[in-house]
């Protein structure tokens, strides 16, 4: 059974958000879309969400709007397949009880979309790649931000993601974008 992992789908990397990233809003609505796949398919769903400890950052603080998840998503009360994880650190199985409850609804298989892709993302894939999982990444439902480093120069957000995800395909994480919608004509 494939389970569908969303990370950090929080307000921070929204424009209003402390870490923005370029366009937010098409990765947030492909998320939307793969979340719709999973709860009409009753897939088992994980909704990851990321806090920082008092004094790391400004960023992802608890009980802050840039914590909370996009709106519109999170766990559905009540279906018992959807479920909250909350981590400190940049995989989502490390510390939060994930790879446990994966295993409790015998997932073989996850589908990870949310952000950031070469950070948090690719961590979490590559935990799921050490767990013996199948893991899945729709590239259209994650994104990047610009990384500058004085001596190794800069990735745009786009190239990081690429980046990230080129690592991902490599050690044998499968890119799985969603098809096109259906497009239906009227004639002529």
């Amino acid at each position: 059974m494939q389970a569908l992992l969303v990370v950090d789908a929080q307000n921070e990397f929204s424009s209003e958000g402390l870490m923005p990233v370029p366009e937010h809003a098409e990765v947030v609505a492909a998320i939307a879309r793969r979340v719709e796949e999973a709860r009409s398919e009753r897939r088992p769903i994980a909704w990851i969400r990321h806090n920082n400890r008092p004094g790391e950052s400004r960023r992802f603080l608890p009980g802050t709007w840039g914590a909370d998840f996009t709106s519109g998503f999170g766990a559905r009360p009540g279906t018992g397949i959807e479920v909250e994880f909350v981590k400190q650190v940049l995989g989502a199985f490390t510390g939060s009880g994930l790879g446990s409850w994966l295993e409790a609804q015998q997932v073989s298989e996850v589908l990870i979309v949310g952000f950031l892709a070469h950070m948090c993302v690719s961590t979490t894939a590559r935990e799921a790649v050490m767990r013996g999982l199948q893991v899945a990444i729709d590239p259209d439902a994650t994104a990047s931000e610009p990384i500058h480093h004085p001596r190794l120069g800069d990735l745009s957000a786009g190239e990081a993601r690429r980046a990230a995800l080129l690592h991902l395909v490599d050690l044998g994480v499968e890119l799985a974008p969603l098809p096109p919608p259906a497009v239906t004509g009227t004639g002529c």
